[in-house]
């Protein structure tokens, strides 16, 4: 069974690499592993290493408390569910936006609300 700390990790690690866009490969090879390692890691199959954490860290330009961030003490043994960022599409979509400048982020945001509220 995954261990809920584990998945968050592995999402927090899949998060970061997609906002820089950086693949799978790229990280591994930062990181010396092979790409397979990565994929096991960011779906919480594997369990990440405090030194291997602190590489990642290095090749994603974070600290390694951002894979904590947003980590309740109940996680405990249960995966966590409802996260909009495991889609792909929500993903690209979030990167649009902040490649965008902030004017236009602003534009953006105000006819999103503007077309939720319509539906």
């Amino acid at each position: 069974m995954k261990h809920g700390v584990d998945v968050h990790v592995g999402k927090r690690i899949r998060h970061r690499r997609w906002m820089i866009g950086m693949t799978q490969q790229q990280l591994a090879e930062a990181v010396g592993i092979k790409f397979q390692q990565i994929q096991k890691y960011e779906t919480g199959m594997n369990r990440v290493s405090a030194s291997r954490l602190w590489d990642i860290g290095l090749a994603l330009e974070v600290p390694v408390s951002f894979f904590f961030d947003g980590l309740h003490e109940d996680v405990g043994t249960a995966e966590i569910e409802g996260d909009i960022l495991g889609d792909k599409e929500a993903l690209q979509l979030v990167r649009a936006y902040y490649a965008m400048p902030v004017a236009q982020r602003r534009q953006i945001f105000e006819l999103a609300r503007v077309l939720s509220d319509a539906a």
